[in-house]
């Protein structure tokens, strides 16, 4: 919501009770969902942008400790893809959540079956944490409206 749409509740707030020459006064409810929805979005942006960097450093660690270029590759791409995520929000809400949660989706199915059969906490176990939040994340900061 912009302070034009803050300023169209306030318009149509006074249209409704009739007082044409009043000062607009604040709606503040709308206010209030207005600001906690921006500080759900900047909660999910710090996240993800927190998650990319430490899918890009996994994969970075995987490539020196293993040699797989496999992890480089897609720890650098799944990384990546989350800090583009997590720049989209809060302008483009829509943009920044639907990558967040496609890339968190794509990381659990690779790593929690890879935990569940290893029992290894690094990095499956860890990777499928994050990712698993990631979606909760995201689910709750679409929800909040």
């Amino acid at each position: 919501m912009t302070a034009r749409g803050l300023m169209l509740g306030w318009s149509l707030r006074a249209a409704r009770l009739g007082r044409k020459s009043e000062v607009p006064r604040l709606d503040t409810d709308l206010l209030l969902r207005y600001e906690s929805r921006l500080e759900m979005l900047a909660a999910a942006r710090i996240y993800f942008m927190i998650f990319g960097v430490l899918t890009i450093a996994g994969g970075v660690i995987g490539y020196f400790k293993a040699g797989s270029v496999a992890s480089i590759i897609a720890g650098s791409i799944s990384g990546l893809l989350l800090l583009v995520g997590a720049f989209l929000l809060p302008e483009h809400r829509a943009a920044g959540l639907i990558v967040a949660v496609i890339v968190s989706l794509l990381l659990v199915v690779q790593f929690l079956p890879k935990f569940f059969r290893t029992g290894k906490l690094m990095p499956a176990g860890v990777m499928a944490l994050l990712s698993v939040l990631g979606i909760i994340i995201a689910i709750a900061a679409w929800l909040r409206e």
